[in-house]
């Protein structure tokens, strides 16, 4: 047992003494079964991202709800008039023609497609729905931008929060106000 308790200690230290012949640590980790220690990691520094300004508005409709942020703070020329929904360019999130132009809607009417870097997160609700959320909020965030949008943007309805919404069930009834067949006899 006292020998056990050495050779254990001898383990410890950078090398080991097995049958009187010299080991080295690394060989002796291999019959131990521990494993090699972690070869460090060159990481590349990176540059800190700066903020970079926007507005944020919220835009609604029916179950969906959309976060528009409206991009500022460079020169005009750089933009190129990107719009990505939850990560995805707005073509790609949104398939259908009809759908993309209800998302361009507002930047069209102001005259202003290629002006702005939109970033949009939008959650619930249809597609068609979360197409006229994001226009919703990106009407809004325009007019925190420039309050003289105001006018045009009203005009067309682009700020007009659409309350229709889906009407509950009502018990006894089928839907919301389809009642079950009725037969006379």
């Amino acid at each position: 047992m006292a020998t056990i308790k050495k050779e254990k200690k001898t383990t410890k230290k950078a090398a080991a003494t097995v049958d009187s012949k010299k080991v080295s640590a690394e060989s002796a980790r291999k019959e131990e079964g521990a494993p090699k220690p972690p070869k460090p990691v060159k990481k590349e520094a990176e540059a800190p991202k700066r903020a970079r300004r926007y507005f944020e508005a919220i835009g609604r409709r029916k179950t969906a709800t959309c976060r528009a942020r409206l991009f500022t703070a460079r020169p005009l020329d750089e933009y190129e008039g990107r719009i990505t929904v939850n990560g995805k360019s707005y073509k790609e999130y949104f398939p259908t023609s009809e759908l993309q132009q209800i998302v361009e809607a507002s930047l069209n009417k102001l005259k202003s497609l290629n002006r702005f870097e939109i970033s949009a997160k939008v959650w619930g609700g249809g597609i068609k729905a979360q197409a006229e959320a994001i226009r919703h909020g990106i009407a809004r965030t325009l007019v925190l931008f420039n309050p003289d949008f105001r006018k045009k943007l009203k005009r067309a309805d682009f700020l007009r929060r659409d309350p229709r919404m889906k009407e509950r069930k009502k018990y006894g009834l089928k839907k919301a106000r389809r009642a079950p067949q009725w037969s006379k006899r």
